[in-house]
Order: structure tokens, then sequence, then C-alpha cells
């Protein structure tokens, strides 16, 4: 408004000096930019959002993992395919005790008859010197290995021999433990590691990383050919790491079994971590049973909640001697500031962190943890 004199001219067409219709004209050129901070926050808002809807979203360290039916399914359809490659590849079936063989010697019919095989897995005919192993040979093996002795004895001179099998009797192979179906098997034909597991239907979801093979002693009572033939004092054991077996490809691990073995799955062991965690539970330790520390099942139970007293965690122990749980005081505070060694957790542990609320726990933190222990999830903790 233009003063004159400490008065005001006011002309109803004019503002200031300048006319009220453009006055107006100037108010609606300049209205958008008194805007114009507003709409371009709102563009960087709306053009910024996507972006970061696309970025990667935190996740804990059980997002990751594989729900543990998943993890058991896949193992179990690579036994079977392996199973069957292994059958594919086998080929005749193999000599064991108890099956009857026919033997026939062209021209020779005083060497032609049937035989069986004995519990030691020989076999006896005339004018040899002595017993004949058959047991753990396919029947084209048994006839080159007859026509040899036959000829190196003197007793034929170009023999032709011929093995037929009149018999064969089951070999049981027992399979238990952490498998779907525990059964005995009863194998007709040579049987490998693998395709014992997949006739039990392969591993259930607490199985743990290893297969224990055990082998009665042989009755060697009859055998009198034992000079080449070295037999155990003992009960033998093949402890077999379940992923050497999938995934090394190498024949060494998928033994072959014979009758009389037993199979065993062990189950896996547990860890707990329970109280102030966002994830408790109990973790099955599948593949990394030797090297699972603190550090790793607070990792895997989603860090400490904000209320956690890190320095009071304790791990909860079973004594073997006593039975009994043991409290092992740790600080996990020094650990995860490397100020103390992270320790390696076994079996069966129970890792306890209380909160702030509940110090007074501590002192009877075996109750407390093992009552949080009941009912809580199992998760498969073999790759972290």
């Amino acid at each position: 408004m233009l003063l004159t004199g400490g008065k005001s001219l006011y002309n109803g067409n004019r503002v200031g000096g300048v006319s009220l219709l453009r006055h107006q004209q100037l108010q609606g050129a300049l209205r958008p930019m008194n805007y114009l901070p507003v709409r371009i926050s709102l563009f960087f808002v709306l053009a910024i959002s996507p972006a970061f809807a696309q970025q990667p979203k935190s996740t804990s360290p059980l997002a990751d993992t594989k729900p543990m039916s998943l993890v058991v399914s896949e193992t179990n359809e690579r036994i079977a395919r392996l199973a069957l490659a292994s059958d594919v590849k086998q080929g005749d079936y193999t000599i064991g005790s108890g099956d009857l063989l026919g033997i026939e010697v062209f021209d020779v019919p005083e060497l032609s008859r049937e035989v069986r095989v004995n519990e030691t897995g020989y076999i006896s005919l005339p004018l040899m010197p002595s017993k004949v192993r058959a047991g753990g040979l396919t029947p084209y093996q048994l006839q080159d290995k007859l026509a040899e002795l036959l000829q190196g004895n003197g007793l034929v001179s170009a023999p032709q021999v011929t093995i037929s099998l009149k018999e064969q009797h089951s070999q049981p192979i027992t399979v238990i433990g952490s498998v779907k179906t525990p059964m005995v098997i009863q194998a007709l034909r040579r049987t490998t590691l693998l395709q014992a597991l997949s006739q039990a239907g392969g591993i259930a979801e607490d199985a743990g990383s290893t297969v224990i093979v055990t082998r009665a002693i042989p009755d060697v009572a009859e055998s009198e050919d034992q000079v080449d033939v070295p037999v155990p004092a003992d009960p033998q054991s093949f402890t077999i790491n379940l992923s050497d077996v999938l995934e090394s490809g190498d024949s060494r691990f998928n033994i072959p079994l014979v009758g009389g073995d037993v199979v065993s799955v062990p189950r896996a062991g547990i860890i707990y971590v329970v109280g102030a965690v966002n994830h408790p539970g109990g973790f099955l330790l599948q593949n990394d049973l030797e090297h699972m520390t603190m550090l790793k099942m607070m990792s895997l139970a989603g860090g400490p909640t904000n209320t956690a007293k890190m320095k009071n965690a304790v791990i909860l122990r079973k004594n073997p001697a006593t039975g009994k749980r043991e409290q092992v005081p740790v600080n996990l505070n020094k650990v995860m500031h490397l100020k103390e060694q992270d320790a390696e957790l076994q079996a069966n542990d129970i890792l306890f962190v209380p909160d702030s609320s509940g110090l007074k726990a501590l002192h009877r933190a075996g109750d407390v943890a093992v009552a949080l222990t009941t009912g809580v999830g199992i998760v498969a903790a073999g790759r972290i």
C-alpha cells in the first residue's frame, strides 16, 4: 500500500500502484511456487520408495534355514537316486551263504553236481585239495576261479565250467535308528549302504550326520582254507558320514553289506537356546556338531533381546557320571567382544540367557531353562 502524508491512497482498481487484475494474476502465477518444495519432496518419496522396496530385506539367521521336512525330503530323494544308480552298476547276483549252486564241468560228470554254500561262504568239491571260497563272488567269477583251480591242480586240462543258481537264501540286514521305517531287509542279492537306507524309506527328521554299520564275527569253524582270509577277532564297526556318501561319489563310502549287518542311523544331538533371545528353540546338529559354538547358536536364535543380560548367561550341561545338569557360567558380552574364547557346545546342552527382570531366576536357571525347552520348535542347524 502506498503511504502519502500518513494517509493511504486506495483505488478500487489498484493495489499499491498495481492493478487489482494484475495483482491477482501475479498471485496465481506465484502460488504454485509456494508448493514447489512440497511437490519436490513428494516426488522424491514416490521415486525412492520403490527403490527401497527392491532392496533385500534384512532377515534373521533362521530365514535362510530350510524347513526340516524339506531338507529330509531332498536328502531322501538323493539317497533313492544314488541307490538306483548303484543298483544299475552292481550287475550280477553275489553268491552268499545258504545258496544252492549247480556246477557243471563239461565232459567231467564226476565233478558236476549241486553244492550248497556253507555259513562261512565256502563250497566243497571232490578231488579238490581244499574248500573253495564262493561267498562274495558272482557266478561268472566263481566259474573262472573253479576253472583255474581245476587246471592248476591237474584235474582238467581245459576246463569249461558253468555255474547256475538253483536256490538263493535271503541274507537279513537290519536297519534301525532314525530312519523312516526301521526294518529287516531280506537281501537276495548284493546290497549297498544306500540301497538299504533307500529300502527303509530314507532318514527321519531327527537323523544325525553319520551311519554306523556293525558286522558280527563270522563263524569260521567249518572253514579249512583260512590262510589267505583274515578273520576279525571282534565285531567290526564302520562309521560313515552321510554327506560323504551323498556328495563325494566315492564308492568307498557306499560300502557293500553282508548278511547279518546292522545299519544304525543315530539321532542328531539337539542344543537348546532359551530365555532372552528372539527365536528360542532347539536346534538339530546334523553336519556341524564338532564346531557349534555359543555365537553360532545365538545367531541361529536371532540374537539377544533388548533386555538380555548377556554377562549372566549359563550353559546347562548334563554330567554323564551323575546324570544331573550342571551350570557353567558364561559371559556372552566378553565372548562377543572377543575378550573370551567362544566355547563349543555339546549335544543336549541348554544355553540360557536371562533378562533384566529375571535375574532372580538365575539361581534356579536349571528349572527355568528345562521348563522352557518343553514344546519348543526344532530347527535343522547343520548348514550354518
